[in-house]
């Protein structure tokens, strides 16, 4: 009988998987990790309160599987914490759940799945798995589009992929909570968690005054054409894209086209100003193991709630990079972000935004 981990969260999803591995023969263990949090801000972290640490002991118990907790508060800050401090740092809009998928649950909670002889990891994203006869594992987005969630698992190998299951991707999400409440689960009224885990709920800026108020240094507030227009409280506090709050007098709207970190200049046009036909990606990723060599045609997505686009990409630096060109231009091209390729349901490669 194969054995799996899943990874668990205390919430439907992960909680149906756990059941369905089940009813699939597989011998199943339940483990959740625990992530850093502001101190005093335990009971906030949407990944790993006390309550959904207890929800997933119950759910784990009905299903009669063993539960482990596996404390991964100094390796998550160290590297998905800091890492999103030194996005805004350096002028970027960083997406830290990227890098926690690649760091942390797949490869610092597999070694720990692996350790325990397991087969395989699983886990409650919706998305899908498919093996070529050749062997090639793909990634195909899940059935329910609204609840897709392959954006960020872009960062996956192929040696990750072997071990990957994905149980509810095949699945729309309203079926699922039906499946959670026929087995009696008790999550299955439980609300679908959306924000930074770490942030607790809060404003990013408010975590990012807490931990770094030193990277909010005022600064010009700029048009393309050098005119000084004011002055900014910080850049991290701009996003791409911005209109409100940005405290300018001006007789048309105004939004964020960019920012300088070296010049903590933050820049600012009109709305026939915004948009863009093209972007480099770095560090790319691509899902079968081998870069592409020719330009090809695909949807890309720029961020986890955009709708993917039609563009070329073009591979540079034997793969390292690619060039996106869309055919219409994009308004939130936003780096440190990433631009993820599907062809069809199929997810091909991805890599951040510079």
């Amino acid at each position: 009988m194969p054995k799996v981990v899943i990874a668990m969260s205390g919430g439907v999803d992960s909680s149906v998987a756990a059941a369905l591995l089940k009813q699939q023969g597989y011998e199943v263990i339940g483990m959740m990790l625990r992530l850093w949090s502001e101190p005093g801000k335990e009971d906030s972290n949407r990944c790993c309160t006390p309550d959904s640490m207890a929800m997933a002991r119950r759910v784990a118990a009905k299903l009669d599987i063993p539960f482990y907790v596996v404390d991964a508060k100094e390796v998550f800050r160290e590297t998905v914490v800091q890492y999103f401090l030194d996005g805004y740092a350096a002028g970027v809009t960083p997406n830290p759940c990227l890098l926690c998928n690649r760091q942390i649950r797949w490869t610092f909670l597999l070694e720990h799945a692996l350790a325990l002889g397991a087969d395989f990891m699983a886990t409650g994203h919706y998305v899908r798995k498919e093996t070529t006869e050749q062997g090639e594992h793909q990634l195909l987005r899940a059935v329910d589009p609204s609840k897709d969630q392959s954006y960020v698992l872009h960062v996956l190998n192929q040696e990750k992929l072997a071990r990957a299951l994905f149980p509810v991707g095949e699945y729309p999400k309203s079926e699922i909570r039906q499946m959670a409440e026929a087995l009696g689960l008790p999550v299955y009224k439980r609300p679908d968690s959306q924000d930074l885990c770490f942030l607790a709920g809060e404003d990013y800026r408010n975590f990012i005054q807490r931990n770094a108020a030193e990277m909010l240094a005022p600064g010009a507030i700029l048009t393309r054409a050098g005119e000084i227009l004011g002055q900014h409280n910080g850049l991290a506090n701009y996003t791409i894209g911005q209109r409100k709050g940005l405290g300018l007098s001006s007789p048309v709207p105004l939004y964020v086209l960019g920012k300088d970190a070296a010049t903590n200049t933050l820049i600012v046009g009109k709305a026939d100003e915004m948009g863009t036909t093209e972007l480099i990606a770095d560090h790319v990723n691509w899902m079968s193991g081998e870069a592409l060599r020719e330009t090809f045609c695909a949807e890309v997505k720029i961020r986890y709630t955009a709708r993917e686009a039609p563009a070329q990409v073009s591979p540079l630096e034997g793969g390292r990079q690619a060039r996106v060109r869309f055919d219409a231009p994009q308004h939130d091209v936003t780096p440190g972000q990433a631009a993820v390729f599907y062809i069809g349901d199929m997810l091909i490669g991805g890599g951040i935004i510079v």
